[in-house]
């Protein structure tokens, strides 16, 4: 047990809460709000969402000792909320509830809808609405109620602080063949010229990655390269070139920072569903040529979905074992912190699944670089989580009626 301390509906709040707990249970059983409804406590059905720091997060995949510091608003703290008073209104005139057990969540989704989006259409409507489900009214009149309250507030503010400044225009890398890789420090290339990037530097150094190692996600893979490891290291060192095998991963810019740290810019592009995010951002990249390991801090936001994220790499090249001779073997942690509509991916296994799907087609394209052949190693304009995830359900039911039928 451990007490977390954090602020709900503008009120101060300390209880001494267990590690499993969720943010769900933490508020219906220990502060009895329970506005906040649990259906699948699974992330999907969206009946438990809520608002962390301003952006909306399913409570029931949210761990409470995550929140420490947290601001977090439930449909009880949007009692005097103008917008979400206009929205009641509207759902009562177009009929947008009936059961009532997804509203308070619904109302909650659609208060950002309106505060976001003020010139939303009724398919991105629809669609920002897809992770609330609703059994009863056929989103009719939901949809309805949204344009109206849009219609008559056309400029409504936006609610939600901004992390991050505006990232610069994509560019994409060159076409480049062979295996001979930059030096340590990699040369600009022709993605963009190389200099001071003062402001990466000060969004990296104003977040707490101590949290994210703590409370994150955290993921550890492990795969061999058939090139010795002076050779995988001087490729590692080039952003640019790695970004171009990591499917949906764009580099926009490099630079230094004061302290002689490579910074990357760009974005990271991830399907879920009907929803595309593209993730920009920064990262600044510490390493440690004698060891020939490194550590990448990076953060990013999706304009669009209002979903944030921070992750912490470390990665370690070395001599792969006796099973592929003169071969390098690449040890990767990963820990992370997602906000916003993704957070839904967060779950710890389907994440792991869709890693280990991931890593496979980067080791692919790793390997294509490496040996001088890029047209084997297409770039993907977007990672296609859900189809990554399918694909691994899909290899579990494979597998699982061979045992049942005695085939494998």
């Amino acid at each position: 047990m451990r007490t977390v301390a954090l602020s709900v509906n503008g009120r101060p709040a300390a209880a001494p809460v267990a590690a499993r707990t969720s943010l769900a249970d933490y508020l219906r059983e220990t502060l009895s709000l329970t506005g906040t409804h649990v259906g699948c406590e699974h992330g999907v059905c969206g009946a438990c969402t809520v608002l962390i720091d301003g952006v909306p997060a399913r409570s029931c995949i949210t761990f409470a000792a995550a929140c420490e510091g947290a601001s977090v608003t439930t449909i009880e703290g949007l009692e005097a909320d103008p917008v979400t008073d206009a929205l009641r209104a509207a759902f009562s005139r177009h009929h947008g509830l009936q059961c009532g057990f997804c509203t308070p969540a619904m109302l909650v989704t659609a208060r950002d809808i309106v505060t976001r989006l003020p010139d939303a259409d009724e398919a991105r409507i629809r669609a920002e609405l897809s992770g609330n489900l609703c059994r009863c009214t056929g989103y009719v009149g939901i949809v309805a109620a949204i344009r109206e309250v849009l219609a008559a507030a056309p400029a409504a503010p936006r609610q939600v602080e901004r992390a991050l400044g505006p990232v610069g225009a994509r560019t994409p890398e060159p076409a480049r063949t062979g295996p001979e890789a930059p030096s340590a420090q990699p040369a600009p290339s022709s993605i963009a010229a190389q200099e001071s990037d003062t402001d990466g530097a000060a969004d990296i150094a104003a977040q707490d990655w101590d949290q994210v190692l703590k409370d994150g996600t955290r993921l550890a893979q492990s795969f061999t390269v058939t090139f010795p490891p002076s050779t995988v290291w001087r490729f590692f060192a080039d952003a640019g070139r790695v970004a171009g095998c990591m499917p949906g991963a764009r580099v926009s810019a490099l630079g230094v920072t004061d302290g002689g740290r490579q910074s990357v810019r760009g974005e990271v592009r991830v399907k879920l569903g009907p929803i595309v995010s593209a993730f920009g951002g920064v990262a600044e990249i510490e390493t440690d040529e004698a060891a020939m390991s490194g550590t990448v801090r990076g953060l990013g936001r999706d304009a669009n979905s209002d979903s944030r994220a921070r992750a912490v790499i470390r990665y370690d090249v070395a001599d792969a074992d006796s099973g592929t001779p003169g071969g390098t073997r690449v040890d990767v942690t990963l820990a992370f912190l997602l906000s916003g509509t993704l957070a839904q991916i967060g779950r710890s296994g389907l994440v792991r699944d869709v890693a280990d799907h991931v890593t496979r087609q980067f080791v692919r394209n790793l390997e294509a670089a490496l040996s001088g052949t890029p047209a084997a190693a297409p770039e993907a304009d977007v990672l296609d989580a859900g189809a990554a995830a399918r694909s691994v359900l899909g290899a579990r039911l494979l597998r699982f009626f061979r045992r049942l039928f005695g085939r494998g």
